[in-house]
């Protein structure tokens, strides 16, 4: 009961702070605590650099236009391409 408790309060705290918690196992790191919102920060980072690599590589694709993406998202035209 008393391990539960513990996450328990370090789930709050991570929570609340954005602060990372690392949980270990016979001395060793075997795992994270890390708040959704800061997840969310480096998967974002993530994507931003990879695709500063791409372009600065040359790699990157046509990509898709902007109303294309509009449509298949099911959202409104913008009101500069309203028909």
């Amino acid at each position: 009961m008393e391990a539960a408790a513990r996450l328990d309060a370090l789930v709050r705290d991570v929570a609340r702070t954005r602060e990372s918690v690392a949980l270990t196992h016979e001395g060793r790191v075997a795992a994270f605590l890390v708040s959704p919102q800061v997840l969310e920060d480096l998967e974002d980072d993530l994507a931003v650099a990879g695709y500063l690599r791409r372009k600065a590589e040359g790699t990157l694709g046509e990509g898709i236009p902007h109303e294309e993406v509009r449509r298949l998202l099911r959202l409104p035209a913008s009101p500069d391409h309203a028909s």
